[in-house]
């Protein structure tokens, strides 16, 4: 039996007495079925069908990842719910954060001060190296060059990563944000700069960096949709981890859903959308128990899977391995 698009417009127009496009035209229709689809029935049941696996690769010296930049994560907030551990990098289970306090208590961003400089009254351009210690590179977003004019007004000019380049960053002053003053090599620690004004006679010139050592993550931070990594990778690796993605709206007659059991349940709650903006609630009342025995049925298929498996603890012990297992990895 299909349980196509087409059916599902034949039974809301039923359950909605809505036989004519007079009532109800097509284009009002799929807009109820498919509002229902993606926005009200992923939150209604968090279903084990919806659930996949999200996969995508680090870049060398990039610790910050947003995610609608991400090849493969396009418009990230639309096409997935919400990421779960475990995550894997480098089929490595690491820790999973999404707390700034407590990821960046573990990891700290204790900015070094280095000294690269006076100011003398005239000169604004200012370029060499960043003195290091061991040449470590330096995090992106993390860069700005500080003085004072000789009328101890600030001159500030921090970094902008360049858009395609794991390794460059534009320079910006305060003055002029929207025109680029210097250029810094995040890896080599290579800068060249121009203040807007020159520091004042003796004013000390300053780098604020943030060094680090990189390596193969083993901690990731998810926040503001961004996905955050230490140790910052030094190579490209495979990140994997559980995520729920969103249903797929329904655009043609013949299109079914993901599952096709799930025609009914789209039906009745395409129906009490109708019935909302009609600001019907009797008939609301009437159809809530039909609409609630479809969401029981649909569940099911997700509780029945789930009973598959204990509630992972430390005390658990992992089969595969007879030892427990926690959400850095096994113990």
């Amino acid at each position: 039996m299909a349980a196509t698009l087409q059916q599902i417009k034949e039974k809301v127009r039923k359950i909605t007495r809505s036989p004519s496009t007079s009532l109800l035209t097509e284009a009002q229709l799929e807009e109820y079925i498919n509002t229902f689809v993606l926005y009200d029935f992923p939150e209604q049941l968090r279903l084990f069908f919806f659930k996949t696996t999200l996969t995508f690769f680090t870049i060398p010296f990039v610790d910050t990842y947003e995610t609608d930049s991400v090849p493969g994560l396009e418009d990230f907030k639309n096409r997935y719910l919400t990421i779960h551990p475990p995550v894997f990098v480098a089929g490595r289970i690491i820790y999973l954060s999404q707390s700034r306090s407590e990821f960046y208590a573990a990891w700290p961003l204790n900015e070094a001060l280095l000294q690269i400089g006076a100011g003398n009254g005239i000169i604004t351009n200012y370029s060499g190296v960043l003195q290091t210690g061991a040449r470590a590179p330096v995090l992106q977003n993390q860069v700005s060059f500080t003085s004072v004019d000789s009328n101890l007004s600030p001159l500030t000019v921090y970094d902008v990563p360049q858009t395609g380049s794991n390794t460059l960053g534009t320079l910006f002053t305060n003055d002029t944000p929207s025109l680029p003053a210097g250029v810094i090599n995040y890896v080599t620690g290579v800068y060249s700069f121009t203040f807007p004004v020159a520091p004042g006679p003796g004013a000390v010139i300053q780098a604020q960096v943030k060094p680090y050592q990189p390596s193969i993550p083993v901690s990731m931070l998810f926040y503001d949709t961004k996905f955050v990594f230490r140790p910052v990778p030094d190579r490209a690796y495979r990140v994997e981890m559980d995520a729920y993605i969103r249903p797929t709206e329904l655009l043609n007659d013949a299109q079914e859903p993901g599952l096709q059991e799930f025609w009914q349940y789209i039906a009745w709650g395409a129906a009490i959308k109708v019935f909302e903006d009609r600001m019907d609630m009797e008939s609301i009342e009437q159809v809530m128990p039909m609409f609630k025995e479809q969401e029981n049925l649909i569940h099911r298929r997700t509780i029945v899977q789930k009973t598959n498996e204990r509630t992972a603890t430390i005390y658990v012990a992992n089969p595969m391995s007879g030892r427990g297992f926690n959400n850095v990895g096994y113990l």
